[in-house]
């Protein structure tokens, strides 16, 4: 109870000590980014915006991922894309602290911003906090924690960023989202298998920027008009390797279940007698999936939702080779 007051008392002070001042010449304005952590929405990573100004004893942290899971509804919302998520502030003694704790990395680049830029970034994120409008529809890939950011930078700078950052530019949101989920084998089985053919859409060259660690390096290598880099000082680093590994393949898994569906089978073709309890376990499992895609794109938000071939591959294998016993 007592570190909870301590926390409240500096978060106070943080915001009396911004609310209402301009900026310093002094002050400085800092992209932080984050590494992904284990939980399913953490494996992306995370992007806030620090602002230290010391003549005004000013160190805080806007953060635009923060969430309440104890809520009465909130997996139901979530399931239905109807999250909110809100703006939050805190010092950034305390968000360094948290981040240290669970075990991911926090990485900083100073932005080589105007005096009138960065106060107007303060400005539009003090706007975005007040009450009435620091909640928003969480959006996975079209407005989250790294889209603000980057949003309300370009909306400082207008037209002048120029970047010539490759990343993911072409790539699909599908094998973009499956570079991060690529080691949670089932956690990317199930995305592939509830995700459309929207997923399966190039993404242009903002699109991409909805993945923290895309936006840490498209800012890395950000250009002004002027010829001179965005980024004054940095200290950044490649996440850390979550590409998909060679036995998570989806086709190599289509072929595993084709092989023992084959030899299900050819075995109940020996002796006979076909296991009818298989196909009715399976059956359930094919009833229960379509549900939930239905469900997910007719009745939520999700933007990447809906029917795709893998809903159907895997029953036709299933069909195939139980014909194979009708055949005999």
């Amino acid at each position: 109870m007592r570190r909870l007051l301590i926390l409240i008392v500096v978060v106070i002070s943080s915001l009396t000590s911004v609310c209402g001042k301009t900026l310093s010449e002094s002050a400085r304005v800092l992209l932080l980014t984050c590494t992904p952590g284990t939980e399913v929405w953490s494996k992306y990573g995370h992007t806030a915006i620090r602002i230290i100004d010391i003549e005004r004893k000013m160190d805080i942290v806007f953060n635009y991922g923060i969430f309440n899971t104890m809520a009465n509804d909130f997996y139901i919302k979530f399931v239905r894309g109807e999250t909110y998520y809100q703006l939050g502030i805190d010092s950034y003694a305390s968000f360094d602290r948290y981040y240290r704790r669970i075990g991911r990395k926090t990485y900083w680049q100073e932005l080589n911003l105007s005096l009138a830029q960065k106060q107007q970034i303060l400005d539009a994120l003090l706007e975005n906090y007040q009450p009435e409008n620091r909640y928003y529809l969480y959006n996975f890939v079209f407005d989250n924690c790294a889209t603000r950011p980057y949003y309300l930078l370009k909306h400082a700078l207008g037209d002048s960023i120029q970047s010539d950052y490759v990343g993911y530019a072409g790539a699909t949101f599908r094998d973009a989202i499956s570079h991060y989920t690529g080691k949670s084998s089932w956690v990317d089985f199930g995305i592939n298998l509830i995700f459309g053919n929207k997923a399966d859409k190039s993404m242009s060259n903002e699109e991409r920027l909805f993945l923290p660690e895309e936006l840490m390096n498209y800012i890395a290598d950000a250009r002004l008009k002027d010829g001179s880099p965005l980024v004054k000082h940095q200290d950044i680093a490649p996440f850390p390797d979550a590409s998909v590994p060679w036995y998570a393949n989806c086709w190599l898994g289509m072929v595993v279940f084709a092989l023992l569906m084959l030899i299900l089978t050819l075995l109940d073709r020996k002796r006979g007698k076909l296991r009818w309890g298989v196909d009715v376990l399976l059956g359930v499992v094919y009833i229960l999936i379509l549900v939930l895609v239905v469900f997910l794109t007719y009745f939520s938000c999700h933007p990447l939702v809906g029917f795709n071939w893998r809903l159907i591959i895997f029953p036709l294998i299933h069909i195939c080779t139980r014909i194979v016993y009708i055949l005999r």
